[in-house]
């Protein structure tokens, strides 16, 4: 696949995401996927597979109240595979509110995604708000 052709599919997943269009998701994601969330929350983990990774995605809409948006600021994809999603994540949740920059590394296989990898500028931030 070229960098265009991967940047649309992302496009697509994010979409896909803020909608919560569990059909195109599982399109795009591999059955194998794994995905990467770090920190100290109750959901920091290595989900394996791509229900456990729609599943993790479901729980952040079901504490949210439906309010969790990942919201899309800048994608770089190269011809290699990779794409960068940069984001801005926000939602609401108990009196709380979350507002983080973000960006995935994702990697993707004959247009799917088989790995994405959640980088944070305020890791902090985002476990608070889970606390």
């Amino acid at each position: 696949m070229t960098a265009d052709e991967n940047a649309t599919i992302m496009r697509r997943a994010y979409e896909a995401f803020n909608s919560a269009d569990i059909n195109t998701l599982n399109e795009l994601f591999d059955e194998s996927m794994v995905w990467h969330l770090p920190g100290r929350s109750r959901f920091a983990d290595d989900y394996q597979g791509r229900e456990a990774t729609l599943a993790y995605f479901g729980q952040l809409g079901q504490e949210t109240g439906g309010t969790f948006r990942a919201q899309l600021q800048h994608l770089l994809a190269d011809d290699e595979d990779r794409v960068v999603g940069i984001q801005r994540s926000t939602g609401e949740r108990g009196g709380k509110h979350l507002d983080v920059v973000n960006c995935i590394v994702f990697e993707l296989k004959d247009g799917r995604v088989t790995d994405g990898r959640e980088h944070f500028h305020d890791l902090y931030a985002w476990d608070e708000f889970w606390a």
